[in-house]
């Protein structure tokens, strides 16, 4: 690993943990906060919840599992060109979708609906509920007590009325500003992952083509110089070979535009960075590029209607299962009815939300289905 720049994040300067603890031995703190997140409850689940594509639908659709693993993949290519905390940069990474709710985004803005008189649901902020609160391993605390900087990492979007509950970890956004560099890495990672993984996928899918992407600048461009070159390669290596290339392009080129804005800033540690503006980006001709594809996958791959059935089916599960727990706590399971004693709609939230899609499935049906009575 190179030497870390001036202006990432060490360790030995972390802002701490919510509870003290001894220094770890034989690893940075950093290193241990990924390692307590890989071995957690909530990342073992990621590997039955989906990105855009419901779990029983198929083995070699992403999941939230190999999403965040990608994510790390990228992530850690980048902050390695950048000379920042490769540890760091891989526990964030590997945390940013814990919070998530079964069925990707159908699931959570359902989610959010039913809990709109209860403070609403934000995945971010429950990603951050399931890292200080939730996971229940360890004998002295709640959560898995990860540093600040993990965590400032793992919120990447709050509302102001929900920061003005989290203390220090909420004031960059009351004041605006920037977090580490290494958190604004992983949120350019993440957008790098989805949008290239979900094109592979929903080429694989069938629900778009190859002709259809074509229309896409930074794709059609790729995939001439692919065809180019191997002019009889066959379709399934053709688009592995495509969107590999995209990836490297989309890398190399936020790589060299942040160190561009990093020497203009010249920040002498890592505080000067976060009152600067953003400086992990696309260069310009890039971002308009990235926003294309974007636009293309929303119209042509989110809102086609075979997703939209999927996602209209799992919005009701979400909605049903919400108000049936509500309406009678006592068909939750032991543990989650003796947290709503305390708050109901958020121990059913909780519990709701740390579903796979297949569990969320079988509950539906367990409840619902005149066949599961006895279940």
């Amino acid at each position: 690993m190179p030497e870390l720049a001036v202006y990432a994040t060490c360790p030995e300067h972390s802002r701490g943990r919510r509870y003290q603890e001894a220094v770890p031995q034989g690893r940075s703190e950093f290193q241990r906060d990924r390692d307590r997140i890989i071995h957690s409850t909530a990342f073992r689940r990621l590997e039955y919840k989906t990105q855009v594509f419901v779990n029983h639908e198929g083995d070699l659709f992403r999941t939230r599992l190999t999403h965040s693993l990608e994510v790390a993949q990228i992530a850690r290519s980048i902050a390695r060109g950048l000379r920042l905390n490769e540890d760091l940069v891989e526990a964030i990474a590997l945390a940013h979708d814990l919070g998530h709710t079964p069925f990707g985004h159908a699931g959570q803005d359902a989610l959010n609906s039913c809990m709109k008189d209860y403070g609403g649901f934000e995945h971010n902020l429950q990603s951050l509920r399931v890292v200080d609160v939730l996971e229940e391993r360890y004998a002295a605390f709640d959560g898995l007590n990860l540093c600040f900087e993990t965590r400032e990492g793992i919120l990447k979007h709050c509302s102001r009325k929900n920061a003005k509950t989290l203390g220090k970890l909420g004031e960059r956004f009351l004041n605006k500003q920037q977090p580490s560099l290494e958190a604004q890495l992983c949120n350019v990672a993440d957008e790098i992952a989805y949008n290239n993984h979900d094109v592979d996928d929903g080429l694989r899918s069938g629900l778009i083509s190859l002709q259809q992407l074509s229309e896409v600048g930074i794709f059609r461009r790729h995939l001439q110089a692919v065809k180019k070159q191997h002019p009889s390669v066959v379709e399934r290596r053709l688009i592995h070979e495509t969107v590999r290339r995209m990836i490297n392009t989309l890398v190399s080129d936020v790589t060299r535009q942040s160190l561009q804005k990093i020497r203009q800033l010249s920040p002498k540690n890592p505080d000067e960075v976060r009152v600067a503006e953003q400086l992990i980006a696309f260069s310009p001709k890039i971002r308009e590029e990235q926003q294309q594809l974007k636009q293309f996958l929303r119209q042509h791959l989110y809102q086609h209607y075979r997703v939209t059935r999927m996602s209209v089916k799992s919005k009701r599960i979400i909605s049903d299962l919400f108000h049936a727990f509500m309406e009678d706590a006592r068909l939750l399971p032991l543990q989650f009815q003796e947290k709503a004693h305390r708050d109901k709609p958020r121990a059913i939230s909780d519990y709701i939300a740390g579903m796979t899609d297949r569990y969320a499935i079988r509950e539906h049906r367990r409840l619902f289905a005149v066949e599961e009575l006895w279940s």
